[in-house]
């Protein structure tokens, strides 16, 4: 709304904006966000499997955050890694050739990392 009043245009021209632009977001990000790659190769080698694993697993959906705002997760059309197929990134941290279970133990390991910082 500032941002409008600020140029002088319209709410509906600046929710154009930020929704075109999938760096803009209107919900903060949790502090690991996950990009599940959903490219032609990964496709192929089972990233819609990987994501809803991702997804039962931290109970959201594409797109939220956890309510502890420990996981967000997005899905991206690629991420340029297609020889790793299927490809998730956790905070720019490629996880490469995975399995949903693989995925499920990525998750477990920053679970792990919270634990031992917040106990240390």
């Amino acid at each position: 709304m500032r941002i409008g009043q600020h140029l002088n245009l319209p709410p509906s021209k600046i929710y154009g904006v930020a929704t075109f632009y999938n760096q803009f977001r209107f919900h903060p990000l949790g502090k690991y966000h996950i990009q599940v790659c959903r490219g032609t190769a990964c496709h192929v080698k089972g990233s819609a499997a990987l994501l809803e694993a991702l997804q039962r697993e931290l109970k959201i959906e594409a797109g939220e955050t956890t309510r502890d705002g420990l996981f967000s997760l997005e899905v991206v059309a690629c991420i340029g890694a297609c020889g790793l197929a299927p490809v998730i990134s956790v905070n720019g941290e490629f996880h490469a050739k995975l399995t949903t279970e693989m995925a499920v133990k990525v998750l477990k390991e920053y679970r792990k990392k919270e634990v031992v910082s917040s106990n240390g």
